[in-house]
């Protein structure tokens, strides 16, 4: 346990911080992976309307430093491709 004030301080936040982007994170990956569901199950409105979710949680982790730009394209690439797969199936 630290004893500096600062420190102290720190600690507190860095839970907060660590909390907030886990939150992200796991949105992130729990839309890729809803999406990748939805794909298998060759169901083509509910994965459109996934695809935009995933991507605007995917972005957002990307803009908190969570998820690697390159990461992130390569991810909502292969997420796009599968989806206009299904789509013109």
């Amino acid at each position: 346990m630290p004893i500096i004030k600062s420190s102290k301080k720190s600690v507190k936040t860095d839970k907060q911080k660590t909390i907030k982007n886990n939150f992200y994170t796991k949105t992130a990956i729990n839309a890729i992976k809803n999406t990748d569901k939805l794909v298998a199950a060759k169901d083509k409105d509910a994965a459109k309307e996934s695809l935009d979710f995933a991507i605007k949680a995917i972005d957002k982790a990307t803009s908190k430093g969570l998820i690697k730009k390159n990461t992130a394209a390569r991810t909502k690439s292969r997420l796009n491709k599968n989806v206009k797969d299904l789509s013109a199936k």
